[in-house]
């Protein structure tokens, strides 16, 4: 136990140096992001614009997030030295036996295994994922932008402004979120729910007594699968443009006699991605329902036949709810997926056709694709953070509430 809290010690001394010697100069600026901007000026003797080095707003913000985290792990390692000495004191007092650093050891690879083999996930946890989500967050409340771009320019604090311009100070801005969360909602609902009920069909239909050659249907709709979907998506773009494969074809046939807008009309667009994307998602469902439909007990369609139920009744009492049972987690983590779909619908569309009407953003683009674009292409990082909270909040609160009200759940040990 002297060892142990020696081990406290040392890391209480180590984090308070870290905190007085690199922390604090950066926690001290933590209210400003920076005062004192990078200066440019044209030096006459040597013909040559040097610069004056200022602060980083970047930095002053990643170091004091850095910082405050070092600074609640110097709390808790204090409150486990305290715990660490009342209970030797303890033990003293009451004449039992204090245990040893090696009796600890040998009980992290016994007894507190599960505290060893978790240190290191959660830590990683806590490093790449929490603390970049404190930090994506905290840039939602600045004004970081392409105007404010550090070293050369200091971003700071603007509170709420980006929170109220996406509802009610910018009428682009809120006109294009909600035009962009009213798409994000549809197209998940149509991608997940087209894909389901199709795919259950479509299993169905392959797994029925009275059609042959199972594995050769399975593996020819699984042919689209074995191409990587970019490459899908690429191809298929491509071949919807004016010039492309499709429309010159038609055209050839006679038809049409002018190019269709695949992709460059709103709604034909919106069509097409949903269309495109079943072929593409419902060879998966397929799949996995026919491993449903192999798991169901033959003995339940006897019981239902003896009883005098048709194949309608035998399908909408004990096919159906044994496949929404079995496939409701993946049902919500596909519509969760369709919700953050950004490979379909940017290697499809790009998220266009472009709207003059929307903020840096097309008429197919979901919330993702739009915070991507903001992103990469605007460097407008405090509305792109804005953004991803309210992804982050929308994702999170549906998939949650509708996870814990399934039969999935509810009745985790059985199906009735």
């Amino acid at each position: 136990m002297i060892i142990l809290s020696f081990l406290y010690i040392l890391a209480e001394i180590l984090l308070t140096i870290f905190f007085f010697v690199f922390g604090f100069k950066y926690l001290s600026h933590f209210n400003t992001l920076g005062e004192k901007s990078q200066v440019k000026q044209w030096n006459e003797e040597l013909q040559i614009y040097e610069r004056t080095t200022g602060d980083n707003s970047m930095l002053i913000l990643l170091f004091s997030v850095l910082t405050i985290a070092a600074c609640i792990l110097f709390l808790w390692i204090l409150v486990l030295l305290v715990k660490n000495i009342r209970q030797i004191i303890k033990l003293r007092n009451e004449g039992k036996h204090i245990p040893t650093f090696k009796e600890i050891l040998s009980e992290l690879f016994d007894s507190k295994f599960h505290i060893t083999l978790l240190a290191a996930p959660i830590t990683t946890l806590v490093l790449f994922t929490v603390l970049p989500i404190v930090f994506m967050i905290l840039i939602a409340f600045t004004n970081f932008d392409s105007n404010h771009q550090p070293p050369g320019e200091l971003f700071t604090w603007t509170g709420l402004t980006n929170v109220t311009d996406v509802f009610l100070g910018n009428s682009t801005k809120t006109r294009t979120f909600f035009g962009i969360l009213g798409w994000t909602f549809v197209w998940a609902i149509l991608a997940t729910f087209t894909n389901y009920i199709l795919g259950m069909l479509l299993a169905i239909m392959i797994n029925h007594k009275l059609v042959k050659y199972k594995k050769m249907w399975r593996t020819l709709f699984m042919i689209s699968v074995a191409i990587p979907q970019f490459v899908s998506l690429l191809l298929i773009s491509r071949a919807l443009e004016p010039a492309g494969a499709i429309n010159l074809a038609l055209m050839k046939m006679g038809i049409i006699n002018a190019p269709l807008p695949f992709l460059t009309n709103p709604t034909l667009a919106r069509i097409c991605v949903v269309v495109i994307n079943m072929w593409i998602g419902i060879p998966y469902t397929m799949m996995t329902f026919s491993g449903v439909l192999m798991n169901i007990p033959s003995d339940l369609y006897e019981s239902a036949k003896i009883d005098g139920a048709n194949v309608i009744q035998s399908f909408t009492h004990i096919t159906l709810p044994y496949m929404i049972f079995v496939t409701a987690p993946a049902t919500i983590t596909t519509f969760v997926g369709n919700i953050n779909n950004f490979n379909v619908i940017y290697l499809l569309t790009g998220g266009g056709p472009f709207a003059l009407d929307y903020y840096q953003a097309g008429k197919t683009d979901l919330l993702v694709t739009w915070l991507y674009k903001l992103t990469v292409d605007q460097h407008d990082y405090a509305l792109a953070s804005t953004i991803g909270i309210f992804i982050f909040m929308i994702v999170s609160v549906l998939s949650i509430t509708v996870y814990n009200h399934t039969g999935s759940v509810k009745k985790e040990d059985m199906f009735q």
